[in-house]
Order: structure tokens, then C-alpha cells, then sequence
């Protein structure tokens, strides 16, 4: 193991252990997958007060480079995966903190946005709890859901009813 990778492990290690510990996360479980600190399977359980994905349980893999972390994670949803216009189909999150941090060549997003080595796993699945929330259609992953979802606002019923079926399936009920 390198050194630039070894002290990737010590620090995942780290912030896997005080996460696991912290009183103040609720609704946010992790492990390793596979007793490898670079993988870790995490659980989102989302709570009631969420509009679309509320009572939700999300299971998502997070997949960190050797070179954490002065580069992002990237965070894949295992089935069944949110109808989200941030989710790409294949489970894919795509939100700004996990681009790598350098300018963004179509202009969407500042490198202020972008990912930054202050960021840790718990600010980042906080983040996405609060996506879930608040989805950002500006620049979807995934078209259908964005448009939906922009439907939904003037009183369009399919994204709901589309995400509160994915609840259903993320907990068994389907």
C-alpha cells in the first residue's frame, strides 16, 4: 500500500468509526463492504417528513479513491434506486460535492461548488438527505424524473406517485 493510500485508510478509517458512534446522525448507517475501508455500504432511512422518499430505506455504495481525500467518493444507490432527478438510472448520484475539484467545463457548476478535501462522508450523506428533500432539476441525471418533477410543481401527480412506489419497494412492500 502506497503512502499517499495508507493515509487515505487511516483517515477512512477514522470517520467510518465516529460516524458509527455519533448520537447527532440519524437515520444514516454505515459499514465496509468486504472489510475494505475504500468501500462502504451505506443505509439512508428517510424520515417521514421528507415529501417524496419519506420512510424510505436506501441502501448506496460509497467508493472512495486511493487519493482521498483530495478526490470525491462517488456514490452509487443499490436497488431499488430513487426515481430522482439527480439519481442517474444505474443508481449513479449526481450532486456537485462529488465532482473532482477543478472547473467545470460546461459551466454549470464554480469550483466553489465542487468537491473539496473539507468535505467528509458525513457531510456528504447529509447532503444527499437533503437532496432527496430538495432535488435540483437544473442539470438532471436523470431527464424523466426532472421533468416530472417539474410537472409535479404545477400539480402533475406522476413523480410523486413514481417515488412513493420505489418506498414501497425499499421496504419490501412490492
Amino acid at each position: 500500500m502506497s503512502q499517499v493510500s495508507a493515509g487515505a485508510a487511516g483517515l477512512l478509517q477514522r470517520q467510518l468509526k465516529a460516524m458509527q458512534q455519533a448520537k447527532d446522525l440519524p437515520g444514516i448507517s454505515c459499514g465496509l463492504v468486504d472489510d475494505n475501508v475504500f468501500e462502504w455500504e451505506v443505509m439512508l432511512m428517510i424520515s417521514d417528513d421528507c415529501k417524496y422518499y419519506g420512510g424510505g430505506n436506501f441502501r448506496c455504495h460509497l467508493s472512495f479513491p486511493t487519493s482521498y481525500p483530495h478526490m470525491p467518493p462517488s456514490l452509487t444507490f443499490k436497488d431499488p434506486i430513487p426515481f430522482h432527478p439527480n439519481i442517474y438510472p444505474n443508481g449513479v448520484l449526481c450532486i456537485s460535492i462529488l465532482h473532482p475539484p477543478e472547473e467545470d467545463q460546461y459551466g454549470f457548476e464554480s469550483a466553489a461548488e465542487r468537491w473539496s478535501p473539507v468535505q467528509t462522508p458525513e457531510t456528504i450523506l447529509l447532503s444527499v438527505i437533503s437532496l432527496l428533500h430538495s432535488p435540483n432539476d437544473e442539470s438532471p441525471a436523470n431527464v424523466e424524473a426532472a421533468k416530472l418533477w417539474r410537472e409535479e410543481k404545477s400539480g402533475g401527480k406522476e413523480f410523486k406517485r413514481r417515488c412513493r412506489k420505489v418506498v414501497r419497494e425499499s421496504l419490501g412492500e412490492d
